[in-house]
Formats: C-alpha cells, sequence, structure tokens
C-alpha cells in the first residue's frame, strides 16, 4: 500500500466539513489504473457535494476533476500504459479526485496531447468539455446569433466567451465587478453587464434594439433566474447549467408561453461526455483550440491541497477568476 493524501468528508456542511487525511492507495483492479495527480481541478459543482446539494453516501471523497501520470495499470487496461499523461472528469464515476494520488477506471481517462500541461488540463477538462457542449450541442448557432451568459469572467465563461467568437456570435456578459468585467471583455465579451448596478433584463434589450439574444447560459440560478427569462427573444432557449445563488424558483410553466413560448433545460455533462465517442469527439475539438491558441486557458488562482477549505470559501465568496486549480 502506497501512503497519500486526500481530502474527505464526513458531513455536509460548510467548507469546514472537509479533513486533510493520510489515506491508502493499492494496487488497481482489473480495468484501473493508478494515478499519480499533478494538478486538481476546482470547480463549483465541488460545493454542490459538500454542502448536500448533491447527495452522496458518507464519509467521502470529493472532486471530479484532475490530471496526472499513470504509475501502475491494471489487468484489461490496453489504451492506457505506465506514464501516459491524462486527464478525467466526470461525477460519481470520478468523485475523489482531491487526492495526491487514486485509483480510477481506465474508461473515465482521456490522454493528453504533448503541448498540453497537465496545469492546463486541470482547469479546463471539466470547464472546457462544459464549453464544448454548451457551443456544439445545446442549439444550433449561426453566425449573428447573440447570447446572454451569466458569470463572463468565471472559467467556464471564459472559455465561452472564447468559443462564441470563434462561431460569430455576439456575446453579452454579466459580472459583479468592473474588474471581472475588464477580464470578460478580454476574452471575447462585446458587451459587459455589471449587475451590481445595472438592471440585466433592460440592458439586454437596449442592446438588442428589444429583441432579445437567441440563449441564456445561467450558471447563477435564483438571482438570475427571472432575469434570464426577461432577457430572451420570443422562442429563446434558457440554459440553466448552475445555481451559484441558489437553486431557482419553483414556477408554473405557464410562466414560459407569457414570456414568449420560451424553452428551458438543465444540461448535466455527465449525459454529454457518457457515450465514448462524443467525449472523445468533443475533447478533441476543444484540445484543438487550445494546442492553437484560439481559446486560452485562464488559470489565476493556485492552490495546496491542504488549502481545501480556503479554496472554498474563496470559490463560493465570487473572489475567483477564470480557472482556480490545486498543484500537487
Amino acid at each position: 500500500m502506497t501512503l497519500n493524501k486526500a481530502i474527505r468528508f464526513y458531513g455536509t456542511g460548510t467548507p469546514e466539513v472537509m479533513r486533510y487525511e493520510d489515506i491508502e492507495v493499492g494496487a488497481p483492479a482489473i480495468g484501473e489504473v493508478r494515478l499519480r495527480h499533478v494538478a486538481v481541478g476546482l470547480n463549483y459543482a465541488d460545493t454542490y457535494f459538500r454542502d448536500g446539494t448533491y447527495p452522496i453516501p458518507l464519509p467521502n471523497g470529493i472532486g471530479v476533476e484532475a490530471s496526472g501520470i499513470i504509475e501502475a495499470v491494471g489487468d484489461g487496461v490496453t489504451d492506457f500504459v505506465v506514464g501516459d499523461r491524462v486527464t478525467y472528469t466526470g461525477f460519481l464515476n470520478t468523485l475523489g479526485a482531491y487526492s495526491t494520488e487514486r485509483l480510477i477506471a481506465a474508461d473515465a481517462l482521456i490522454k493528453l496531447p504533448e503541448d498540453i500541461s497537465c496545469e492546463t488540463a486541470a482547469a479546463m477538462t471539466m470547464r472546457g468539455l462544459t464549453a464544448a457542449y454548451l457551443m456544439r450541442r445545446i442549439y444550433d448557432f449561426k453566425a449573428g446569433d447573440h447570447i446572454l451568459l451569466h458569470a463572463a469572467a468565471g472559467g467556464v465563461g471564459l472559455i465561452v466567451s472564447q468559443w462564441a467568437k470563434l462561431l460569430g456570435l455576439t456575446v453579452i456578459g454579466t459580472t459583479s465587478t468592473d474588474e471581472k468585467a475588464a477580464v470578460a471583455r478580454a476574452y471575447g465579451c462585446d458587451h459587459v453587464i455589471n449587475y451590481s448596478h445595472e438592471n440585466i433584463a433592460e440592458r439586454v434589450r437596449e442592446l438588442t434594439d428589444g429583441i432579445g439574444v437567441d440563449v441564456v447560459f445561467d450558471s447563477v440560478g435564483k438571482n438570475t433566474f427571472m432575469a434570464s427569462l426577461d432577457s430572451l427573444k420570443r422562442r429563446g432557449l434558457l440554459v440553466c447549467v448552475g445555481t451559484a445563488s441558489g437553486p431557482i424558483p419553483d414556477f408554473n410553466p405557464v410562466l414560459l408561453a407569457i414570456k414568449g413560448s420560451l424553452f428551458i433545460t438543465r444540461p448535466a455533462l455527465a449525459d454529454y461526455i457518457a457515450d465514448p465517442e462524443e467525449k472523445r469527439a468533443l475533447a478533441k475539438e476543444l484540445f484543438d483550440h487550445v494546442s492553437s491558441g484560439r481559446i486560452k486557458i485562464e488559470i489565476n488562482h493556485r492552490y495546496a491541497l491542504e488549502d481545501a477549505v480556503q479554496a472554498h470559501r474563496d470559490l463560493e465568496a465570487r473572489k475567483t477568476i477564470g480557472s482556480s486549480i490545486f498543484v500537487i
């Protein structure tokens, strides 16, 4: 057995429920590899496991995204060898990423191109694949379409903005501060609304000559739900991709008809990478954009694994810009 470190929690609640503990990592079973992490992704979804929004058996590990180097392979593993650099993201099948080393099913892994570092991979695998399916699977975008992007200076937001510009879209972003607004503009937002002192829906109508946007990507939830609906054009689509401010309120579906025969969806990344071929296709498109420099990955915050409590505090206080990672 190899002694390593991991973040585990025994009850749900605030960041303080997380503990930095010794763990033992054994030999990989059939279909598994032993992976030494180089970097681990810090995602808002991690807080949903920790606070009980996503119920899981306890005690448990936390984190669903990381990258590293394969140390050992179990029987039946044919696509990977010792020394391969890989990345992964998922849901329950990859839970436990906040660790220095772990066992993981080989079919959850994605081999990294030589020109993408493990740190970049940990900062972009979940966010990048999320951006990939939002841009390539959710809606049939055409050049000239308008989107409203909440949390435009966040990890997903910065990638979506850049990808949207590659497709010829007009991007209206929202942020909470002028500092974040400047970052959002630098990464492709044509217009930025500071929702701390501007009315989102009113500004969207002004910017679209009263028509509204084709699609809203809303990762904030409760605090922006009505503004998102009010920003859509007739028969527009609201994509609820997160609930950073809390779950959206219950509503009567008649509301969608009243506001213009609107559509609403609540997608999950897991359902867009469940098929191995689709996951490979989305990952290849993402990696190609990053390798070519068409999409840049912003890593603004690096933490030690033992500082997970502070990392979650910063994340929930919206102190972070771009992607954040743990460096092992």
